[in-house]
Order: C-alpha cells, then structure tokens, then sequence
C-alpha cells in the first residue's frame, strides 16, 4: 500500500510537470509568412493544457479563449481587409511569435499531376517571367504529401512552410497555381496564398471521406483494406525488392557495361540503324531491357569546349546519357522532359559522339515523336533526329506495375485535405480526372460528390469550386470513334450543376504526346477568369467558351446554339471541324458545319435524317476550332434529339 502511495505522488507529480509545463502548439498551416482569408470570420485554433487560456493578437486586436478538457481550442478573429504584413502574438504558457501575415485570398489547388507540375517542368516556354518572378503577395504552402487511411489527421508532418515567390522559390510552385494566382493578384490587387494539395496520379476517391465513400462501397472497403500497416509494410517490401533485383539483373546482363559502350571510340559499325524520334519492338510486340544508342555531330573550332544545352525530348522509360564519355544527366521515368547541361570543355573540335542508355521496363521503349531533339550551341542548334546506331546490352522481362498505395481512397483526404479544414479559404481550383478515364460513368457520380464532400467538411457554404477539363491528348483519328476521355470530359461538365462552379476548357492546349501538356499559363488564366465571374462577381465577364444550349433538326441540318457566345462564334478563320453527325443507326460521320451568328448549322450529305450530333468527341480532337469572339474554346459535347 506503502508503494502504491508513493508511485500515484510520483506520477501526480509527473502529471503536473508535464501540465505546467505544456506549450499552446499550432498548426503547421498557421506560421511564418501564412495568408489569411480577407473580409471573413478567420479562425486560428490549436493545442493546450486542458482549460488553458490562449490569446491572441494582432493589428491591435487582442482574442481570448481557453482550451477544452482535451486542449483543443479555436477562435475566431473579427473580419478584416486586405493588408499587411502583420505581427501575431498567440500567448498561453508560453508565446508565439508568428511574422509576416498578411490578409488576402486564399485559393485551395488540388488534383492530380497537372496540378502538381512545378514551374520548372514549364521553364522552356516561361523562362524570362520565371527569371524575374518576385512578388511577396503571392505566398505558397505546399501540403506534405502524405496518406493517412484510419483516420483524419490533424496537422502535417515534417516542415511544410509559406513561401513568398522569387526566382528561386517559384521553381518548385505548381504551373497552373502560380499563373492562376498572379492573374487574381494583378487583377484584384490582394496578396494571394495558395495551398497546393496535389498528388500525382492520384483519382479522385483517393480525395474523399470515409463518409463521402459510403457512396461508393466498393472504393471503401479498398480504403479499410489498406488500414492493414503490415499490409503496407509487406506491399511496399516485396514491390521495392522485385523492383531492385529486375533493375541489379538488367545491369549485370547489359554487355554495354562491360563493353564500355559510352566510350566515344567504341567500334559501332555492326550496330543496327535507329530513328530517332521512334519506338522499337520485336515482331510487333514491346522489346523490354536495356538498349544503346549512339551518334556523331562535328563541332567547330569556336563551338568546342564551350556550355551547351542538350534536349533529348521524352524517353520511355529511364535513360542515361553521355557526351564524349562524360555523364550529363538522367531521368528514372518516362514523363519528364530530358534537358541536359553539357559543360563547358566537354564537346572538342570535329568528331563529338553521343550515347543513350535507354531502360524499358514495359510496354514500348524508345523516343517519343514530336518533341524536341537538339543540341543548343551559343549560335546554332542541331538537329538530332535521323539516324542513330542501336544495340541491345540486355533483354528482360516486363517489369510488373507498383501497387500505389498512396492513390488508395481516402488516405489522401485523411492525410492533406483533414489538417486544413479549419483554415478559411476563398475557393478551391482541381485539376484531376486522367486517373478515372476508365470509368467515365462513376466519376460523373464521384466528382460532383466529392465537391459536396468538401464543402460540408470545410463548413465554409458553398465555396467557388473551379475544375479544369481535360486537355486533348493521345494520338488523333481519322474517324469519329467512341471516347472515355470524351466521356470523362462530359462527367466533368455535369458538375456544373453544382452552385458556385466553373469550368476551364483546354481542348486547345493539350498535346498528343504528353499527359502533362507544357502550356499551364493559358490553364491558370482561365480559371482566373471563372473565378472573377464566380468568386468575385464580375457578372459582365466573359469567362467562358461556348457551352451547347439546344439542338433541333431543320430538314438535312442540325441547328445548334451555345451559351456564352451572345456576341458570336468564330473559328479562326478556317472551316470548322471535328462535328459528327449521326442518323438512327448511331453511326456518326464527319459533318460540314458553318456559322451564322451564335449558332452553328451542321449537316453531312450521308445522313439524310440526322438524330445526333457531336463535338470535338475523341480523346485528341486536335482540329477543334470553335471559339466565341472573346476567344476561349468550345467545350466539347453530344446531344440527340429527343423522340416525342
């Protein structure tokens, strides 16, 4: 009894240490350099001893709260309008010193990779603005990425912080945030914060709640299955091992190793001719292993020994690559661009000799087509697309696809979404979709429920909700066909039934080649410019491009009319394409289409009794051509007229 005694006075005493001792913690969010949401109720919460008092101020104001039995706390500060910098004080047992706030807008950016792409993915096209970005109004807080499946977390991992732009940080900003938010900030005027909560790869039930996927049964008991840490841990174990061992077989076997095929005086003259840009295959089906190629440019006596640039386009899948035997750079993935710098006293006068070192590990390897493949000089660029030699060093077995837990649903909501719910936003621009083309028809349910998802947990109404659609890609047909993409396309714009949404078309801006098309700036201004319509109430706005209104069939032609065109259409200048028509047979065909006015009249002389009709319907539709006069694309479409 006597130690039993002794032990509760040891651990009361501890318990009373610890407690008098405590510090107020915050968020991550809440820090150094954060905006916050102007001309709102703005709430800054955190952690404490139970019943502790916290206060805090700032601009003159001085808050005051206490702490509930479990140390949660939250107030709200009074409305406030744009401005700064501020000083904010949060006092509890201890103090908190919190610099360089400012009052503004704060945008939520989420989605998959076309969010996530960083400025300097994009640097070709926008290199001059990127050199001279600095602008402290607009701040960044990019979210850790980080999934969570048993439960909503309350704050982030790691060191995540704001930062304001400048040449060096918007490198690591995404594309389409940085160009959406310094439209608003030139146009409003306001600091800007963005919250970049993106993920590549990731479909859109990875973003929702548990609640939310009770919807959806099947993608919930996904998300319970991988609450399984052994799980994980065995996954992710076994993945990484078969991963290891295919790429520690792949260099033992490659006879370019041993053979020293990036030695510039290599004899390749029994080497087999290449194409470049092109794919290789074995009778028709992928070749998977490690494959080299070689190629000799001449360089003259005032080029030699100085800095080039060396673009070699998109690889599939991991390339390294050598000059003179000199190693200038890799990429371990498909999708990035290759640029490589070549130092200054590498390339010497006359003969200069190239080498790739490809690795496929599935599908098929090679170059792909129409992307930049050139050497830079200082006053003259070569080409390197013809002929190149090939040898195989080693054939391998496909190496079979990861399991990506991080994309499971739910565990990107738990884990990036969840600490920021509390936080006030503005609105939130996504850009997602590519990751559910497979199954148009459940992402028509998911995506607008996963919108209603948001709002209810963010309990801030029904915040702007602004989507880009997805850009053309894949390569064209020369026939109307069938489409998921189109499908998935079409899902997206049935949210627009959804208050307080809009949409970005890029129909126009996508490229066939890539899944990450380059040109963002066009991305972020337009969703700019549905936020001034949606968000700021710019009502006399033009925001959008033509949307399909009605149709009705006059004789052999289908006459349509658009929304957002009042003061027109037009194409350019050329006939428009990529309009199909189709009878009772459902079988479209390519249509003759003009413009009269703010409608479009469309008609194909074999189809004698049109029924339905489409627009930019494909997954490349690369031809699409209509625009209002403002400028922005039409959305694509398909409608059928209704049987009385």
């Amino acid at each position: 009894m006597f130690f039993k005694k002794i032990f509760l006075l040891i651990f009361s005493f501890f318990i009373l240490h610890f407690s008098v001792n405590a510090d107020v913690l915050l968020p991550k969010l809440i820090s150094d350099g954060m905006v916050l949401q102007r001309d709102a109720k703005v709430n800054v919460w955190g952690w404490a001893d139970p019943n502790e008092k916290v206060t805090v101020s700032i601009d003159g104001k001085m808050y005051s709260t206490k702490a509930d039995a479990s140390g949660n706390w939250l107030l709200k500060l009074k409305k406030h309008k744009a401005g700064g910098p501020y000083t904010m004080l949060i006092e509890g047992k201890n103090k908190i010193e919190i610099n360089n706030v400012v009052f503004g807008d704060v945008w939520l950016c989420s989605g998959q990779s076309n969010m996530e792409l960083p400025m300097r993915r994009v640097k070709p096209l926008y290199e001059a603005e990127m050199a001279e970005a600095s602008n402290p109004m607009i701040r960044c807080f990019a979210v850790p990425q980080k999934y969570n499946f048993k439960a909503p977390q309350e704050n982030y991992q790691g060191n995540p912080s704001w930062k304001e732009v400048n040449a060096e940080t918007v490198l690591s900003y995404s594309a389409v945030a940085y160009f959406f938010a310094t439209e608003i900030n030139r146009v409003k005027n306001v600091p800007v914060g963005i919250i970049n909560a993106s993920l590549g790869g990731s479909p859109v039930q990875a973003w929702m709640s548990e609640d939310a996927l009770r919807a959806f049964p099947a993608h919930l008991e996904e998300g319970y299955r991988w609450r399984n840490d052994q799980l994980i841990m065995d996954t992710k174990t076994f993945e990484r091992q078969r991963t290891n061992e295919w790429y520690q077989l792949s260099t033992h076997n490659d006879i370019g190793q041993a053979g020293n095929f990036k030695n510039p005086d290599t004899d390749d003259s029994q080497w087999t001719d290449f194409k470049v840009p092109g794919y290789w295959s074995k009778a028709g089906k992928p070749e998977n292993g490690v494959f080299w190629f070689r190629r000799e440019i001449q360089i003259s006596a005032t080029e030699a020994g100085k800095p080039a640039f060396l673009n070699m386009g998109r690889i599939v899948d991991a390339d390294s690559v050598f000059v003179n035997g000199h190693f200038v750079g890799n990429v371990t993935y498909q999708y990035p661009p290759r640029w490589y710098n070549v130092p200054a006293d590498v390339l010497v006068e006359g003969r200069n000799v190239l080498v790739v070192r490809v690795v496929s590990n599935s599908g098929s390897g090679g170059f792909v087509p129409d992307k930049p493949y050139v050497l830079a000089l200082p006053n003259r660029n070569i080409s390197l697309e013809g002929t190149w030699k090939m040898k195989k060093g080693c054939e391998m077995p496909p190496l079979p696809g990861e399991t990506f837990v991080r994309w499971k649903p739910m565990g990107l909501f738990n884990g990036m979404i969840a600490p920021m719910l509390k936080f006030n936003i503005k609105g939130a621009i996504w850009y997602q979709g590519e990751s559910n083309t497979s199954n148009p028809e459940e992402y028509a349910k998911m995506f607008p429920a996963m919108i209603r998802n948001w709002r209810s947990e963010f309990r801030q109404g029904d915040f702007p909700f602004l989507f880009v659609q997805l850009a053309n890609f894949m390569e064209a047909k020369t026939q109307p066909v069938e489409s998921n993409w189109a499908e998935t396309r079409e899902a997206q714009e049935a949210a627009l039934a959804l208050k307080n949404t809009a949409m970005a078309v890029t129909i126009d801006i996508g490229e066939w080649n890539d899944i990450h098309p380059l040109n963002k700036k066009d991305v972020g201004v337009r969703l700019a410019l549905a936020a001034r319509k949606v968000a700021y109430g710019e009502s006399k706005i033009r925001s959008a491009g033509p949307v399909f209104k009605s149709l009705k069939v006059k004789g052999n032609e289908m006459i349509i009319t658009f929304k957002n065109a009042e003061n027109g259409l037009k194409s350019g200048g050329e006939e428009l394409h990529e309009f199909a028509v189709a009878g009772a047979d459902a079988k479209f065909v390519w249509a003759k289409a003009r413009i009269e006015g703010n409608k479009v009249i469309v008609s194909a002389s074999e189809v004698q009794n049109p029924v339905s009709v489409r627009y930019a319907w494909a997954d490349n539709p690369h031809r699409a051509n209509l625009r209002n006069v403002e400028g922005l694309p039409a959305a694509p479409f398909r409608a059928t007229i209704k049987k009385k």
